[in-house]
């Protein structure tokens, strides 16, 4: 019988949707679960569940979620042995991994070295080209030595910073006169948003597809992959719409990319779950984008096609366990769609719409997973990013997950605040979308027809129907008793229940 090595206590230095994920694999293992948050964070879902919850400051984020020492502190006090770090916040910060080290707390991901590899762009590219996987070529450095560079490079071009990630300080350029400008621009918001103003330039690919691979690692040397996610829908460089497997490649290249992936594992010594970010090109050629060294926000969609707990198998693994899944048992069947649901306004550029709900009602059905913090109206607060949930469902092929996501999409309902839940509907109702003719810049293609429909299904509403709407919330609300003081609600309207347009 085969002995698994398990934590008792690991500390999620997280909070929001990623932390109630870790919280709810951590207990389907036995593992017990701290939790931290911030003060804004008092009512938060995920320090309700967790089995303790530490409060580690008021609302700044370098001093709750991005302070090594408060979260090492939270880890010491509550007697954990092991830290998740979710994604984002110190997900990929090496500093925080060697603090752990030397705290002898296990970091339930990468290494401190490859997340330092890797997380430098350039150096990742280096790395990576060593080992024979494709990249694209380009040049770095201060903006005065790359406009003396950029000469020998053909437009169109993408700017961006060389330590950066989620689309910040990156720019398209499409010719020479508007260089100096985005390399200037660009190194200024890198300083701001990475502390280096390092910039890289490479050629620019029209109109590709984001492919990524996830794979799995352990510490005896075993690296699988669990096939692709495509993730071209985005807006603003960030993906609202993820999807596995991929429409847009075939078998062959399929396989080659799962293959380079694993090799760039094998090579760093990678040890938890990872992803390999790819672009591809009209032809199928594809080149090694960067690698994240963390859990992805996407990974639902794997899950449902595979079957693997990838937050499980994270902490199988650091816990010291050795990979009991081979390659030849992924097996992915069917067809598995991810829609990110944000608190933001369509209709203004995404921006983001923070407030408070007044209604909160999630889609329910067979194969449909909505992966939220919330489990009641709340506030989607301003100091953090405004993601409300991922909703995911899984059906036995492209097109019956297009039309079960539209009707979960449909079924969900948000009050009082902006969502991007109908331009989602909207998206995966466009024919290109349908046809799979889509790239990274599909939601800038067809941005203009998008709005216009959202316009048009909003002022189709006749005025009477809000009026009546409200009058059917107002008899709704629990009224007093004339003359008693007791509280009753008028019966035919409790059962009605929710009125939505």
């Amino acid at each position: 019988m085969i002995h698994v090595k398990l934590f008792k206590k690991i500390l999620i230095a997280n909070r929001g949707e990623i932390a109630v994920r870790i919280i709810e694999s951590a207990r389907e293992l036995g593992i017990r679960t701290a939790a931290v948050y911030s003060e804004i964070d008092l009512d938060s879902y995920h320090a309700a569940l967790a089995d303790e919850a530490y409060c580690i400051g008021e609302s700044e984020l370098g001093d709750t979620y991005l302070n090594i020492d408060k979260i090492v502190s939270a880890a010491r006090e509550a007697g954990c042995q092991a830290v998740h770090p979710g994604y984002g916040f110190l997900a990929e910060n090496h500093e925080f991994v060697k603090r752990c080290e030397e705290e002898n707390l296990v970091f339930i991901g990468a290494g401190s070295d490859v997340i330092r590899l890797m997380g430098n762009k350039l150096q990742a590219r280096s790395a990576v080209k060593d080992m024979g996987v494709p990249i694209i070529q380009g040049s770095s450095g201060t903006p005065e030595t790359l406009l003396e560079e950029c000469h020998n490079l053909t437009y169109p071009l993408l700017v961006k910073a060389a330590m950066g990630g989620g689309g910040k300080g990156m720019r398209i350029v499409r010719n020479e006169a508007d260089l100096e400008e985005a390399l200037e621009a660009t190194s200024r918001e890198a300083e701001a948003y990475f502390g280096d103003g390092t910039v890289y330039v490479e050629k620019y690919i029209d109109q590709p597809r984001h492919i990524e691979i996830q794979i799995l690692g352990d510490a005896f040397g075993n690296v699988i992959h669990l096939f692709e996610r495509e993730c071209t829908i985005q807006r603003r460089y960030q993906k609202i719409i993820e999807e596995t497997p991929s429409p847009s490649i075939e078998d062959g290249v399929r396989m080659k990319m799962g293959q380079a992936a694993v090799t760039i594992g094998h090579t760093i010594g990678y040890d938890n779950a990872g992803t390999v970010e790819f672009l591809m090109d009209r032809e199928q050629n594809f080149y090694f984008l960067e690698m994240n060294t963390r859990i992805q926000v996407e990974h639902p969609v794997t899950e449902m096609t595979t079957g693997v707990d990838i937050v499980k198998q994270q902490l199988l693994i650091a816990a010291g366990n050795e990979l009991t899944l081979k390659q030849d048992d992924i097996k992915p069947r069917g067809h598995s769609i991810e829609c990110r649901i944000y608190a933001e306004d369509p209709l203004n550029n995404f921006i983001p719409s923070p407030g408070r709900m007044t209604f909160f009602k999630e889609p329910k059905g067979l194969w449909v997973r909505n992966d939220t913090c919330f489990n009641c109206p709340t506030e989607i607060k301003s100091f953090f990013d405004p993601l409300i949930s991922k909703l995911i469902v899984w059906a036995g092929d492209r097109e019956s997950a297009r039309k079960k996501m539209i009707k979960a999409l449909k079924e969900y309902v948000v009050h009082g605040i902006t969502t991007n839940i109908h331009f989602l509907q909207k998206v995966l109702e466009h024919e290109a979308f349908i046809a799979n003719r889509v790239s990274t810049h599909f939601c800038d293609d067809h941005r203009d027809e998008l709005v216009e429909s959202l316009v048009n299904e909003k002022n189709e509403v006749a005025e009477h129907v809000p009026l009546i709407g409200y009058l059917l919330y107002d008899l709704h609300k629990t009224v007093h008793s004339a003359g008693r003081g007791e509280e009753t609600q008028h019966d035919v309207w409790r059962i009605i229940g929710n009125w939505r347009i």
